[in-house]
């Protein structure tokens, strides 16, 4: 895939997942959770050039450090996602402002890799990003997954997400 079709595959899931998370929506932990994930994991791969064939080393080194900032990003994004149990069951999760400030993190170290790339001289392609756009979707959505499960046994409840400021009496009560 060309680095401009790459580009615009990573823009639109970076938009369509920014938009869906800061709304409160449904989580079905039944449904295909690892599907966007996959898709944008087996196009990174498809790409010959996911590694500098001048530099295999330092490129490889680079990429794994880019997976491993995309694991901790979806780790800290999926934490800082308010959760909890409707009247219905149903169980429903919204990003929270801390969320925000997590991408913002990611994007700002995303940002200082390409730049160290840049200085080791590697020529670098989006495939990497996409890549790690995937570890990141991936890591979150599983771990979304795993609390939601964890919901549905016999107390349901509102699990608050790491920097929720919701006072003790706004939380959902059961029923």
């Amino acid at each position: 895939m060309s680095g401009l079709l790459n580009a615009l595959v990573i823009a639109a899931a970076v938009a369509l997942v920014i938009v869906r998370q800061f709304r409160a929506g449904r989580i079905d932990a039944d449904r295909r959770w690892w599907v966007l994930p996959g898709i944008l994991a087996v196009t990174a791969l498809r790409d010959p050039d996911l590694l500098d064939a001048r530099h295999p080393t330092t490129s490889a080194l680079l990429l794994g450090t880019e997976l491993i900032v995309g694991l901790a990003i979806g780790a800290a994004w999926a934490r800082t996602t308010r959760v909890w149990v409707e009247a219905d069951g149903s169980v429903w999760g919204q990003s929270t402002g801390a969320s925000a400030a997590v991408w913002f993190a990611g994007i700002a170290l995303r940002i200082g890799l390409f730049g160290l790339g840049i200085l080791a001289g590697l020529h670098q392609h989006s495939s990497a990003l996409m890549l790690g756009l995937a570890a990141t979707l991936l890591v979150r959505s599983g771990l979304l997954v795993l609390r939601v499960r964890s919901l549905r046994g016999p107390a349901p409840a509102q699990v608050a997400a790491y920097g929720d400021r919701v006072p003790r009496s706004a939380l959902k009560e059961r029923v």
